[in-house]
This record gives structure tokens, C-alpha cells and sequence, in this order.
């Protein structure tokens, strides 16, 4: 049966919709549009959420974005250079599948090199006319394998927006509410996309189930409940429906052998309908995926005490200081240091022998590293940038107690234990896991030597080399990393345990995309009047950021992909 036969429609009409239909209403899917009815096309965003959801996922996140040279960089004294970032992005993506016919990895090595590109060009001053400002803040996020030509950021490049998410999905939704009341673009919430509708090979359209409403807040499960079909129809689609984080089911399928086997327990970053339904009906229509088996999920994650979506996790971006150890309290061998290497930090824990069956690792630290080094991801934990509030950043990143929202996790959290003595820390760590793997003496040795190492301005321990070269970049001695001590000196106590679970987050395979942003069929052909941005086309080429990302990279996917996929199409219709 033929693609056209699969999605025949009832009955055949001449008349358009829109110049352009989007499916999803997240970042890339804003950004997309935003090109295009800058352009004066008209739109129709397809979205399957209600409309308190717009701006998807990038709303929830810290809204780091990855920026090369720019100007706050060079004020914190960061040299930094489009060779250096493509020396990194290419050592972290590690393309390797470059070999066939039509090799998997062709194009994402392209749209990589693009994006590289970009970031250190016209990227910020692009997104400031848009409306996104910057706070002067640059994180060293993703530090990496300890190889200069390894994975990891040689040099810090997360910049962080005011408004943190919401700095950056927020003035793309608002162009689109604009766009709207000017009749170039219209919203179809609680719309679920079954099909692209083919005709003569060329995707004219969509069709679907119309969802009862449902008034649920932001990011919580709605219903399924259909109500009704529909047809639309357009010159072209664009596919900007996100991946499959919060499906565990896929996660879990698409789970790498190089990792190991997936935990039986993960607890997820995004908002449950992030489930990764649009590509399967991609691929089923003759849609290439490609580099499903590339995932980015973390090592850091908390059980959110407050949560809005099921297993709502919260992930810890960590400073260098804590001390990390798997479930049988052994330290972690490097890689495995906090803040340098999510999948070599992953693969320890998912492929040794004698822990992989073991859901969880552990933080061991102290009040004054949590206060100094502990940030929590999402828009919802950083109310001082979020709300753009300098009185108050000031105030909890340098102040005497830890962020509130720590504050509050180490009070609510399932996941912490906290306590004035190293005795009864692993007695409450013992406890809150009920396996008693955990040996006082073993541990109490770890710390020592650890103590031991960090009293001198030299070491060969390499965490604490590690901590000292961090605290040489004046972003992480002001904001992010502790003055080196020992953990047991009671004057910095009391002593903490967090236990880490793993995040669900990203997709980095997707749909294979040529560089204006045509989705590619089966046989690497663009098909015509199909295209796809966003982590559905693993944000550019089926894969841009190969088996690592340099972090800041999510949203500034979106971004890059939307705009070319939005301009491309502007050109052409």
C-alpha cells in the first residue's frame, strides 16, 4: 500500500487552510511561524495541548543557550572562538555513522557545523531583536571527558536569559498571539494530528481527532477523549512535535546497548504528552528517523516534591564540589564528576556489573557547597531570574542560605537526608533506601581522603584539580563553586545526602532533515512539502549533536531549526 492510499481523504477540495500548517505549538513550531508570517504567509498551528501550553517545553526549562565569543563571555575574561566550539562540538558528537548509501549521519554533521556557525555569529543579537535579554551570568555547563579533543566545553558558554524558559519561549508566543489578532495566524489547540495527508507523493495536509477541552494547568495531563475529526489542508507541513522523554515505554525501546539496560525506575523532565506519537506516524508514512538509539538523559534528577506532571522530575545542575557516589557508596571514576560528563557519567552507572541493578546514586556534600553550588532546573525553581528580580539573584545566589526553592527540596524532598554527624548521615541514607549497602567506615574513608586532598593549593586528585581551575573563571568563584574545605569541618555543616535518580529528557535522533529543513524519505529523496524542526528532527539533520550535547544546545536547536525551516519555506511559497 502506497502513501497515498494509507491517508486517501474522503473527499477532494481545492482550497488551503493556510500557506503553512505547524505541528506543535512549542518553541521550534513559534519560531517557525514567526519567520513565516513576518513574511505575510498564513499559518495554522496545530497543537494537541491546551492553550495554556503554548511555548512547550522550552517555558519549564532553565533556558541556557550555548553562545560562542560573545561579549559576556569576554567581560568574565572567557577567550573563546569558532574553532574552539567546533573543535568541542565535534569531539562530543562523535558522527560515526558516515558510511552507505545514505549515511545517518550525513546531514546531522552538516546542520552541526551550521549551528556551530550561527551561535558564533549573528545568534545573540538575533535573539535580543526578537525581545530575549541576558543576564550577565555564563555557566561552565558539560565540562566533559577530560580530553582536549574529547567531549565537554573547553570553556563556559551557557548563557543564561532573563526570564530563564519563559525569557526565551515567551516573546515567540507573544509574536505568535500578535500574528493571530492579525489574522496571519490561527491556533488549533486540543487538535491530535493521525495522519499527513499525501497527494500525488506532495504532503498537503493533516488530518486528525478533535480532543474534548480540558482546563488543565500548564504541563498537567489532559484527557484523550475525542470529540470530533478534522482536515486541513496547506501548500506545506511542518512536524515540530517534540520527542518521546515523557514515554517511558519508547524511552526504554530506543534504549542504547552502549548504556546498558534502562533503569526500572526513571522519573521524567518533561510534560507527559511528550510521547513521541508524531514520529511513529512520521515513519509509518515513509518518513526517515534516524539515530533513535542517541538519547540525552540525566544522572541528577530529584523526585519533586511539588510535582504537575507524573513523576515530575527536577534535575540538579551541579558545581563541582559534591562528592558522587553509586548505590554501594564507591566513588564514582571519572568521568563520573559532577557537571563534567552526562553519558559517561550514565554508562558507569548503567553498564557495572554490580549496581546496574540499582536505580540510584548518591550526592554526599555539606550546607555550604548546596548553597554555593546547588541550581535547580526549570523556570518554576529560579523565581529570582525567572521574575527578573536582580535584588533578589543577588540575595539568594550570595547569600548565607541556599536558593529558597534548594532550601525547600532539602526540606519537602523524598530524596535528601541531613544530619550533624557522618554516623547518622549513612544510617539515614541506609534507611531512606532500606538495603543497607552503605558501610560507615568505607565511606568515612572516601571523605577523609577527599579532605585530605582539598587543604593544599595542589593535588593529583583530579575533582579537586578540576574544583580549582572552576573557581579560576570569576562566573563560578562568585556564583557557582564553593571555597575548597574539608566536608567533615562541622563550621560548614550540617552534612547532606541527596540520592539522584535518572531524568528523562531529550531526544537527539529524529527525523533526517537536508540543511533548508525538508524532511527526507526513506530513500533520502526530500519529500515534497514536508519539513520538520525542533527535537523531532533531532534538532537538525536526524542528529546534530551526535552522542553528546554541549548543553545550552536544546533550545538554540529549536531556534536555528524553526528559523531556516521558516525562512526556507518563506522563500519558496
Amino acid at each position: 500500500m502506497n502513501r497515498d492510499q494509507r491517508v486517501a481523504r474522503p473527499e477532494r477540495r481545492n482550497e488551503v487552510d493556510a500557506d503553512v500548517i505547524v505541528i506543535g505549538g512549542g518553541l521550534a513550531g513559534l519560531v517557525a511561524s514567526g519567520e513565516l508570517t513576518r513574511a505575510g504567509k498564513r499559518v495554522l498551528i496545530v497543537e494537541q495541548e491546551n492553550e495554556a501550553n503554548l511555548g512547550g517545553q522550552a517555558f519549564w526549562s532553565f533556558g541556557g543557550i550555548f553562545l560562542v565569543d560573545s561579549p559576556m563571555q569576554r567581560r568574565l575574561g572567557v577567550r573563546d572562538s569558532f574553532e574552539l566550539a567546533w573543535q568541542d562540538w565535534r569531539g562530543s558528537a562523535g558522527w560515526d555513522r558516515l558510511e552507505g548509501e545514505h549515511p545517518e549521519d550525513e546531514w546531522a554533521a552538516k546542520w552541526g557545523r551550521a549551528y556551530v556557525e550561527f551561535a558564533a555569529g549573528e545568534k545573540r543579537s538575533w535573539l535580543e531583536e526578537q525581545g530575549v535579554k541576558f543576564t550577565p551570568l555564563v555557566g561552565w555547563a558539560e565540562r566533559g571527558a577530560l580530553t582536549a579533543r574529547g567531549h565537554g566545553n573547553s570553556v563556559p558558554r551557557f548563557h543564561v536569559p532573563w526570564g530563564t524558559g519563559t525569557g526565551i519561549s515567551e516573546p515567540f508566543a507573544d509574536k505568535a498571539r500578535a500574528a493571530a489578532g492579525a489574522g496571519l495566524l490561527t491556533f488549533k489547540f486540543r487538535h491530535q494530528v493521525d495522519a499527513l495527508v499525501f497527494e500525488g507523493g506532495r504532503v498537503t495536509g493533516v488530518r486528525g481527532t478533535v480532543l474534548a477541552p480540558d482546563t488543565a494547568r500548564r504541563g498537567a495531563p489532559s484527557n484523550r477523549e475525542a470529540a470530533g475529526a478534522f482536515e486541513f489542508h496547506a501548500q506545506a507541513v511542518v512536524i515540530a512535535s517534540g520527542g518521546i522523554g515523557g514515554n517511558h515505554e519508547q524511552v526504554r525501546k530506543w534504549w542504547p546497548e552502549r548504556l546498558g539496560t534502562p533503569p526500572r525506575k526513571m522519573i521524567t523532565g518533561v510534560p507527559e504528552h511528550v510521547d513521541g506519537r508524531m514520529l511513529d506516524i512520521a515513519t509509518e508514512q515513509g518518513v526517515r528517523l534516524v539515530n533513535r538509539d542517541r538519547m540525552w538523559h540525566y544522572t541528577e534528577g530529584l523526585q519533586n516534591w511539588n510535582p504537575i506532571w507524573p513523576d515530575h522530575a527536577i534535575r540538579i545542575l551541579p558545581g563541582p564540589s559534591s562528592l558522587w557516589l553509586d548505590a554501594r557508596g564507591r566513588q564514582l571514576p571519572a568521568p563520573g564528576l559532577p557537571g563534567y560528563d552526562t553519558m559517561g557519567t550514565l554508562k558507569i552507572l548503567r553498564t557495572t556489573p554490580d549496581i546496574a541493578d540499582y536505580d540510584y546514586s548518591w550526592f554526599i556534600l555539606d550546607q555550604s557547597i548546596i548553597k554555593k553550588e546547588f541550581a535547580l532546573s526549570g523556570s518554576e525553581q529560579n523565581p529570582d531570574i525567572t521574575n527578573r528580580d536582580l535584588a533578589l539573584l543577588l540575595r539568594s545566589r550570595l547569600g548565607r542560605s541556599a536558593p529558597g526553592p534548594v532550601e525547600a527540596f532539602k526540606e519537602h524532598g523524598a530524596d535528601f537526608v541531613v544530619a550533624d554527624t557522618l554516623p547518622e548521615l549513612v544510617a539515614g541514607m541506609n534507611k531512606l533506601t532500606g538495603d543497607d549497602l552503605l558501610v560507615l567506615d568505607d565511606i568515612e574513608k572516601l571523605i577523609r581522603a577527599r579532605d585530605n586532598e582539598v587543604v593544599n593549593p595542589y593535588s593529583k586528585d583530579l575533582q579537586t584539580m578540576g574544583l580549582r581551575n572552576s573557581r579560576r573563571f570569576l562566573g563560578d568563584k562568585l556564583f557557582r563553586v564553593a571555597k575548597p574545605h574539608r566536608i567533615l569541618d562541622p563550621a560548614h555543616g550540617p552534612l547532606i545526602a541527596v540520592r539522584l535518580w535518572i531524568v528523562t529528557r531529550k531526544t537527539l535522533g529524529g527525523i533526517q532533515t537536508d540543511l533548508r529543513g525538508r524532511a527526507l524519505g526513506v530513500g533520502g529523496e526530500p519529500i515534497d512539502g514536508l519539513f520538520a524542526a525542533g527535537e523531532a528532527a533531532g534538532f537538525g539533520g536526524g542528529g546534530a549533536h551526535g552522542y553528546n550535547a554541549l548543553e545550552g544546545t536544546f533550545l538554540g536547536g529549536c531556534i536555528f531549526t524553526g528559523r531556516t525551516v521558516g525562512r526556507s519555506l518563506a522563500a519558496s511559497l
